[in-house]
């Protein structure tokens, strides 16, 4: 039985959105990495051993969960409790793009060049850019493959633009699968 599913990929790939999703339809409780990854939002960042504490405390209380967003490195104790990973990969223009539309949603005019945010997201998108191209010292594909390498659970990887609902589906005709 798969009981605690893991879901990453690339910043705006949309794991914390599919996380959510499938928390509305089936029994499984979902975390967001993000919330024990930042103490402020996008500004202030706890420390790993704080973050990897916090997020076991969550996860021992429930027997069916979710965790999405990347843990790669400050999580990596987690590893061998996962029974699934979804690994979500979209190209890289779609994906930079929703980003772009998600922040402006999030922040409005403040991102736009002499905003009091311009800089800030400037500096998130050059990040999120080298996610294609960048090696094991950024969070990249080539850091997450190498991560992935080293699960013991089996990975189902979505990659394409598909739409939530298309994710959603392939998410739970696994599950079925798996528990026929």
């Amino acid at each position: 039985m798969i009981n605690q599913i893991h879901i990453l990929g690339a910043s705006g790939v949309g794991a914390s959105t599919l996380g959510n999703e499938l928390s509305l339809l089936i029994p499984y409780v979902n975390f967001d990495g993000d919330d024990y990854f930042w103490i402020e939002k996008f500004t202030k960042q706890r420390e790993p051993k704080d973050r990897l504490r916090l997020l076991k405390g969550s996860l021992e209380r429930q027997k069916q969960w979710i965790l999405s967003g990347a843990v790669c490195g400050w999580g990596d104790e987690l590893m061998s409790e996962f029974d699934l990973v979804i690994f979500l990969y979209i190209p890289k223009d779609i994906r930079l793009q929703r980003l772009k539309e998600r922040e402006l949603r999030r922040y409005g005019e403040e991102i736009l060049p002499g905003g009091k945010r311009a800089e800030q997201f400037k500096t998130f998108v050059d990040w999120a850019a080298q996610y294609d191209e960048g090696g094991l010292e950024v969070r990249s594909k080539t850091l997450h493959e190498h991560w992935m390498s080293g699960l013991s659970c089996p990975i189902l990887r979505i990659e394409g633009d598909y739409s939530l609902k298309e994710r959603v589906d392939i998410v739970l005709d696994y599950l079925k699968s798996k528990d026929a």
